[in-house]
């Protein structure tokens, strides 16, 4: 402690106390002298000094040590010789010089405490501000994540809209083709159903004809019922559910509805399917809409085309529990864009959305697979799906 810093109120006090401290142990000795009791003044003297070094600091001590020499040397003993006096003297100067010394220690103890407090104090504060910043990037963070779901949940609804809507805008352009293909089964049964009124009401009823031509017109209603069932499939907007598929019969199931269409503009169909295809697990209607899109996409590519115009379907099993599919055809080839083909809104097509194989693409990633586009030789162009099988989806 430096006293020359202290403000003079606390040096008044500090250096009171000295002049307090000897006062003190001057009168203890007289109450001893008093009482004809052994002198005890040089022990009283010590321990003011100490005291006042101890509670006051080095000038208030250095005062004690001064004036208790004054004192035994004018008050107790004016008649000692020089000898005992310096050795009195050298007593309270040495132990002036140890409490100085243990001051000091006290002092600088105190001060690296309080500077190791004010340290642990900051440090403690920094802590906590840490703690609070980080409670609020925790916080932030939390609220983006919430917000990135939020936002993933509104990307995925607008896809499933968006690939519903293609799904209907696909089918309003299959509409005439699918009238007829309803026609076809309708209009057989009613002819049937002729027959069988003839078979009848005959003079000798024919009861063998007019079973067989019943049998008929059962076959055809179910025909007819079946197409509209396909087509109820292809109309459905729900939450994706997900089956074990046979990839084979959606293409024939497809081929059936796409018949008439391909008809119309003089195309020729050919499967190559392969045999014991293992099954997928997909979602059916997605599936459908996936190869309904590359059928049709197929089929505009060849109306306009002179030559040979054919549709190649084929299945095969691939490699890592895979397989492909290929939906290939003899008509424009891919455009000069071709690395967009893929994209969404890119369209070659006058009255098209440019969403199909967007869509497309995105229903067969979702399934672990993957979809892309080639040229064929010497003109048209492939479209190539790998779907992970069942055992390699599992």
């Amino acid at each position: 402690m430096n006293w020359r810093l202290q403000p003079p109120t606390s040096a008044a006090l500090r250096y009171g106390l000295a002049f307090a401290s000897l006062a003190a142990a001057l009168g203890l000795t007289l109450i001893f002298l008093h009482f004809h009791l052994p002198l005890p003044f040089a022990a009283f003297a010590l321990s003011a000094i100490a005291i006042a070094f101890w509670y006051g600091g080095m000038g208030p001590g250095i005062l004690a040590a001064v004036l208790a020499s004054l004192i035994r040397t004018y008050v107790f003993e004016p008649q000692a010789n020089a000898v005992s006096r310096l050795l009195y003297d050298l007593v309270f100067l040495v132990f002036a010089l140890l409490m100085s010394q243990g001051t000091r220690l006290r002092n600088e103890l105190e001060a690296r405490v309080a500077g190791r407090t004010a340290d642990l104090t900051r440090a403690n504060e920094e802590l906590m501000l840490e703690i609070a910043e980080r409670k609020k990037a925790e916080a932030e963070l939390r609220e983006s994540i919430i917000q990135q779901e939020r936002a993933e949940e509104a990307l995925r609804q607008a896809q499933a809209d968006l690939a519903h809507m293609n799904r209907v805008t696909t089918m309003s352009e299959l509409a005439a083709s699918l009238a007829h293909e309803i026609k076809q089964p309708i209009a057989a049964a009613v002819t049937d159903a002729n027959t069988c009124l003839r078979w009848l009401t005959r003079e000798n009823p024919d009861i063998e004809e007019a079973r067989q031509t019943a049998t008929r017109i059962v076959k055809d209603a179910t025909r007819a019922a079946e197409i509209i069932s396909r087509i109820r499939l292809l109309f459905k907007k729900d939450i994706s559910e997900r089956e074990l598929v046979d990839v084979n019969e959606l293409i024939r199931d497809m081929i059936v509805l796409l018949r008439s269409e391909a008809t119309r503009y003089s195309i020729s169909v050919r499967t190559d399917l392969a045999r014991d295809l293992p099954q997928i697990m997909a979602d059916r209607v997605q599936l459908q809409q996936v190869i309904m899109n590359l059928v049709i996409n197929s089929i505009d590519a060849m109306k306009d085309v002179e030559g040979m115009r054919e549709l190649a379907i084929k299945t095969q099993p691939s490699e890592n529990e895979h397989f492909l599919l290929s939906v290939s055809d003899t008509g424009v080839g891919l455009p000069p864009q071709r690395d967009q083909i893929f994209n969404a809104f890119f369209t070659t097509k006058v009255y098209g959305t440019g969403m199909g194989l967007a869509i497309s693409r995105s229903i067969v990633e979702s399934h672990g697979g993957r979809l892309w586009a080639g040229d064929n030789s010497p003109r048209g162009a492939s479209f190539y799906l790998a779907l992970p099988t069942a055992t390699g989806a599992h």
